[in-house]
């Protein structure tokens, strides 16, 4: 267990650049290993999480490796081409790994154990068995929804046409995977748009994908058994990640912060607006595209005075992972901020909106929990601090309430940074080389 402080700093000053987009570094390992011929892959994010991706892939007969300072080679097996895995897959803390793997596994003739850490054992996978099913696979969950869960690939899959009840890019993508190794053309029906990684790198692929929208819903259709080309891909920043140097950026009394090469594909880019809502001046440049997805530099400016707001539920989709940190913004803003519609939030890594009200409330922020959501009573600037806070083995968490002890009067303690190399390695040397005070408690 590593134990981290953070206290309050004058300024956050230079240019840095993020690690690779972890949606983006999941799913092109995943198409590059039933492409046929090897791809290359740049920027791939080399955190925890992609990882346990990249060693499922492999005990699947997947060759992949690093070559040199930034270049993932994978050989990849064809569509259809995974082996039954010899022994259970461990998965780590990664619900996208988990997820996507289920799909992968669906239209196959393979059987797999999926199995994960604690934290991932506690969150539910029925939302993904239950389409899944309809292609014909198999699933034996613990109680019926959670890891452990047995995968038993059908041989004779059946194309689906499915209508997403809430938002989901694991869901989506787990369905848009299985459906490569299936005759016939597939749909998904997504009433409100989620994070598009898969249908980009699909078409870049050269997938038979069409997405078309129809009476307010968003269509995609794909259709099965056709061959794959090599991806080469670099990986744009993780917007996600970006979210807790761009927060702490603002919060800063002074100073400037450039952040180069970031991920700004348009179904990511909430915090963006949710941040524009409560009065912050984020300045977009350098836009540019790669790799199929739009790509741009972020400019903060230190020293500005956010207020509080109510946030439109519509923005979750497009910045569900960002909501810690930006509840963070919230206690320091001035006035009550309302978020509403974030009961997703509840069967994350941790329960977010939980230990989100647990930590701010003992770093003396004025807090009220609710079911899908918090009311915050922003302090107008530096919060009290001086909290000690359980991070639930919750990367997010972790980080969130560091970027917190940067703008509170007394130090703000975490106590486990070590989930924060699930999607952001190097996290406190990057913050630090900006100006944070982050040390070991």
């Amino acid at each position: 267990m590593t134990r981290l402080h953070s206290r309050s700093v004058a300024r956050l000053e230079g240019r840095v650049a993020v690690p690779g987009d972890k949606s983006i570094s999941h799913r092109a390992l995943m198409l590059a290993a039933l492409a046929t011929g090897e791809s290359r892959i740049a920027g791939l994010l080399e955190s925890e999480d992609v990882m346990a991706t990249a060693a499922a892939l492999r005990a699947m007969g997947v060759e992949i490796e690093k070559r040199g300072e930034d270049a993932w080679r994978v050989h990849g097996v064809g569509v259809g081409g995974l082996a039954s895995p010899a022994d259970v897959i461990d998965c780590g803390n990664s619900g996208t790994t988990a997820r996507l793997l289920m799909g992968l596994l669906a239209s196959q003739p393979l059987h797999a154990v999926l199995s994960g850490d604690a934290s991932l054992r506690r969150r539910p996978m029925g939302r993904v068995m239950r389409p899944l099913a309809e292609f014909g696979a198999v699933f034996e969950a613990r109680d019926g929804e959670y890891l452990p869960l047995l995968v038993r690939g059908t041989a004779a899959p059946l194309a689906v046409d499915y209508r997403l009840p809430v938002a989901s890019a694991q869901v989506k993508s787990a369905i848009l995977l299985a459906a490569l190794n299936t005759p016939g053309t597939t749909m998904v029906r997504e009433p409100v748009p989620a994070r598009d990684h898969s249908e980009r790198m699909l078409a870049a692929a050269g997938a038979a994908i069409d997405v078309a929208t129809e009476d307010g819903e968003r269509l995609i259709r794909v259709s099965g058994e056709r061959e794959l080309a090599p991806l080469d891909l670099g990986v744009p920043g993780d917007i996600s990640s970006a979210a807790f140097p761009i927060v702490a950026a603002l919060l800063a009394p002074a100073g400037h912060v450039r952040i180069v090469d970031v991920g700004v594909n348009p179904t990511r880019t909430g915090l963006l607006d949710a941040l524009a809502a409560m009065g912050a001046e984020i300045v977009v440049s350098n836009r540019r595209e790669a790799g199929g997805e739009p790509v741009a530099d972020l400019e903060i400016a230190g020293g500005q005075a956010l207020h509080g707001t109510d946030f439109d539920p519509a923005l979750a989709p497009r910045m569900i992972d960002e909501y810690p940190v930006l509840f963070v913004a919230a206690a320091c803003a001035e006035g009550a901020s309302r978020f509403s519609g974030l009961s997703e939030l509840r069967v994350k890594e941790s329960d977010r909106i939980a230990t989100m009200a647990a930590g701010l409330a003992a770093a003396g922020v004025r807090v009220e929990e609710q079911a899908d959501g918090l009311v915050i009573e922003g302090c107008g600037g530096p919060v009290p601090g001086g909290a000690r806070v359980a991070t639930r083995l919750d990367h997010r968490i972790a980080m969130a309430f560091l970027v917190l002890g940067l703008c509170a009067r007394e130090p703000v303690a975490i106590d486990d940074a070590r989930p924060i190399a699930t999607s952001f390695p190097g996290f406190v040397a990057l913050m630090n080389r900006l100006g944070a005070r982050i040390a070991a408690h």
